[in-house]
């Protein structure tokens, strides 16, 4: 198994996801560089977890830090002036989600790589902290036969600080953005038409909407309506799945089969992944592709169709209209 030399761009809150997620990998990964323009933050970051190298300027950071694969920490209103330049010097790029605010620049960044051959990889980190792959599993298995319906609730009270004040797209580009992924996942299926309303309450301080309605309809006739609040002062992340023989009932640490006219659960599954652990899956999904040369699951390419929901669901919204989409794509 090959190890590499990876760098941090970026020293924020987020980059704890993964520093602690590598940590117990150092046969595989050895995080030799941080880059941040504040030397205040780079210097805390980088003495609490023994980082050799730093870096207040991108360019110096490409140029002199050796590193193999680049992670992309950064605020997603700058996020392309850091990733075309990672794209151009070659290093593959590990991002967080999004990893753009909106569909043209998502597509922008992805044509970058391609016509560079670069791969780009997204933290869908979710997929495995929230139980998605293990409803997928489940799913196709036949458990409850063909999916009809799936209701989704996340409510809590979220006051975020910093850059994401400032932001016009707020609660679905930082929370949304994990639950269209993991509709896509469970159905394996590409949706068709978009339909959302969104809020902001005053209860946050925020530029964006902190409270939406979203109602998804996909190619093999699944119907996704999903609640989000930053504003509740009640929390609740529930998802329900419904198959034409057969519920299932999730949160964040247990998977339920139901069954007609039984109240108990036929069947429970755990699911304990952290997302530091799911964020280290993610960064080495990238690294078995440069190996292999097949596409990573959580390529930019893949994530693409994922963004194109954030990007219709905003749409609908300002327009207060229905969004059609076509082979992930909005027509």
């Amino acid at each position: 198994m090959k190890k590499y030399k990876v760098g941090i761009v970026g020293a924020g809150g987020v980059t704890e996801l993964h520093f602690v997620g590598y940590k117990d990998h150092p046969e595989r990964i050895e995080i030799t560089a941080l880059c941040d323009p504040n030397p205040e933050a780079l210097h805390a970051k980088a003495d609490k977890y023994g980082v050799p190298q730093r870096f207040t300027d991108l360019q110096d950071f490409i140029q002199n830090s050796g590193i193999d694969v680049a992670i992309v920490c950064t605020p997603t209103s700058i996020r392309k002036q850091i990733v075309f330049p990672l794209i151009e010097a070659g290093l593959p790029v590990f991002v967080e989600k999004p990893f753009s605010d909106t569909l043209a620049e998502a597509t922008e960044i992805t044509e970058k790589a391609k016509k560079h051959g670069v791969p780009v990889s997204v933290n869908q980190n979710f997929r495995r902290h929230f139980p998605f792959e293990l409803v997928k599993e489940k799913v196709a298995e036949g458990l409850i036969g063909k999916v009809t319906s799936i209701l989704f609730s996340n409510l809590h009270f979220r006051q975020d600080s910093g850059w994401r004040l400032d932001c016009e797209r707020h609660a679905l580009s930082v929370m949304g953005i994990h639950w269209f992924d993991g509709f896509r996942q469970i159905l394996g299926s590409e949706a068709v038409s978009v339909v959302c309303q969104n809020r902001s309450s005053s209860a946050i301080n925020c530029a964006g909407e902190t409270d939406a309605t979203v109602q998804i309809v996909y190619e093999n006739n699944a119907v996704a309506t999903y609640v989000q609040s930053f504003s509740s002062a009640y929390n609740k992340a529930e998802l329900i799945v419904i198959g034409e023989t057969g519920t299932i009932v999730n949160g964040h640490g247990t998977v339920s089969l139901y069954r007609k006219g039984v109240k108990e659960p036929e069947a429970t599954w755990e699911n304990n992944i952290s997302r530091e652990v799911a964020t280290y899956e993610g960064l080495n999904q990238l690294l078995v592709s440069l190996e292999t040369g097949v596409e990573a699951p959580n390529s930019s390419e893949d994530n693409l169709k994922t963004v194109t929901v954030l990007d219709a669901a905003y749409l609908s919204a300002k327009e207060q209209r229905i969004v059609h989409l076509k082979q992930g794509v909005m027509v």
